[in-house]
């Protein structure tokens, strides 16, 4: 009979409570479910701020610009090479004119007779290579280089996209859960409120209120930390974009239903697109780099063969040493031994090529493992959300039923402030898997090489049709 009493006191107390302590609790929650959702900061244009902003990848292009200049320097080195030299001499010679100096009495012999003299030379040369087969395969390395360098900034720039789509993922993850955060607390308030007057009232139990205040402030630390998350992931989206962003929080009300545009491809498909992610292509050019160099040492074995044209003009106060020479010439220089250098250059350069070979192996099954990793995310993550989904629709139709059996004195208050804070525990849980979704789908675009405008701007239609939709409230919402 007591339990019955104090059941029936229960009814009535909540049964009486003001209405208008209700609404004024759940009026930032009302404004917030009834405003339009604040207008998101378009990804794909933040992804092209952060590719013309970020000083890293501005360093590695610029990086790759100074590579290039490789392929015209080796070039350089198979052309014409015309130098120019100039000298003055003084010179004080002991020689056989001047311990002889009776046996050369002509004038012409004075300045050599004195052992001094006074010399003015200039000349020309032309060098022009016949045949320079390491010069050659510098060229061919020289463009293996920046190619290479080209994939490299290629890379960067895939990374950086994949950063700020996290980044955003995050903000937009966070910024919505705050919004949902804000509106559940404020359904707690009042539960809290509500078991603290029925302990007064000698109607409740201490068991419940230290329950509410228990998960009251379980909220106030989820919406916190959620805030924080929140600004750690705008300051990095504006640190990468260079740009002022807001991302105000939102109670946001999933669609029924959500096209995610499913993976249709079979997975043989997608691993042999593997063979266009960046990073693979990278390895593979750098592999093409060391086989290069190593045929580039090989090279160095074989002789030189180079046209030799000189000029010379030499004017000195010795007539005799007067003159104008100029020579033509074929050089042949072959290297026959170097104390072992040549064969140690080549055996490093083959350890090298062996190096980039497993390289790419390792980048081609690591490429393929993310492909099948991402892949099981996102259908796990497609299973999550449709159980979500009914999870949600079966919440929102059991707060409407308490929201009528509230107005019918069936359920009391309580019943429909804990049905609504679990239907904002679902939406929190929803908007998670979304956005786990949207991850597992860029990394995957990425490994196949496909993280491109397009597909950047597919992941920020999903989360349009998620804010925006024209779909009908679900009950109770």
């Amino acid at each position: 009979m007591r339990r019955d009493s104090s059941w029936t006191l229960w009814r009535l107390v909540s049964r009486h409570l003001p209405r208008l302590a209700l609404g004024l609790a759940l009026s930032g929650a009302s404004a917030l479910a009834q405003s339009d959702s604040p207008a998101l900061p378009p990804l794909p244009a933040l992804v092209g701020l952060a590719l013309d902003n970020d000083s890293g990848l501005r360093s590695r292009r610029l990086d790759s610009r100074a590579v290039e200049q490789e392929v015209p320097m080796a070039r350089a080195r198979l052309r014409p090479q015309v130098s120019a030299n100039a000298a003055y001499r003084l010179s004080d010679a002991d020689n056989i004119y001047t311990r002889n100096p009776a046996d050369y009495p002509d004038a012409d012999y004075a300045k050599r007779v004195s052992g001094r003299t006074r010399d003015s030379s200039w000349g020309l040369r032309l060098s022009q290579p016949l045949f320079d087969l390491e010069r050659w395969r510098q060229v061919d390395k020289a463009g293996t280089q920046v190619d290479a360098a080209t994939l490299e900034v290629a890379v960067a720039e895939r990374d950086l996209a994949l950063r700020v789509i996290e980044s955003y993922l995050d903000a937009y993850q966070a910024s919505r859960k705050v919004g949902l955060l804000i509106a559940q607390r404020e359904a707690l308030v009042l539960q809290q409120r509500q078991a603290q007057r029925a302990y007064e009232l000698g109607v409740g139990d201490r068991i419940n209120l230290l329950e509410s205040q228990s998960r009251l402030d379980q909220a106030i630390a989820d919406q916190t930390a959620a805030e924080s998350d929140m600004a750690n992931a705008i300051s990095d989206l504006e640190r990468l974009s260079g740009a002022t962003l807001d991302f105000a929080p939102a109670l946001i009300e999933p669609p029924p239903s959500l096209a995610l545009d499913p993976e249709s491809r079979p997975l043989d498909d997608l691993l042999a697109l593997t063979d266009g992610n960046p990073q693979v292509e990278l390895a593979r050019r750098q592999q093409r780099v060391a086989q290069a160099d190593t045929a580039l040492r090989h090279a160095a074995r074989y002789p030189k063969v180079d046209l030799v044209l000189d000029y010379n003009d030499l004017d000195s106060d010795d007539p005799l040493r007067t003159s104008r020479d100029l020579s033509a010439g074929v050089e042949v220089n072959l290297p026959l031994y170097q104390g072992g250098y040549t064969t140690a250059s080549i055996r490093q350069a083959e350890f090298s090529a062996l190096a980039g070979t497993a390289a790419l192996d390792d980048e081609q099954r690591r490429a393929q493992q993310e492909v099948r990793k991402r892949l099981r995310g996102m259908q796990a993550d497609q299973r999550q959300l449709q159980a979500l989904q009914r999870s949600t629709e079966s919440a929102s139709l059991f707060l409407a039923a308490a929201q009528r059996g509230e107005g019918l004195g069936l359920r009391d208050l309580v019943d429909v402030l804990d049905a609504r804070s679990s239907l904002y525990d679902l939406r929190i849980r929803y908007v998670e898997s979304v956005c786990a979704y949207l991850r597992d789908r860029a990394h995957l675009d990425a490994a196949i090489g496909g993280l491109d405008s397009a597909s950047i701007s597919a992941l920020f239609a999903v989360l349009g049709r998620l804010e925006h939709h024209d779909e009908a409230p679900a009950p109770g919402s």
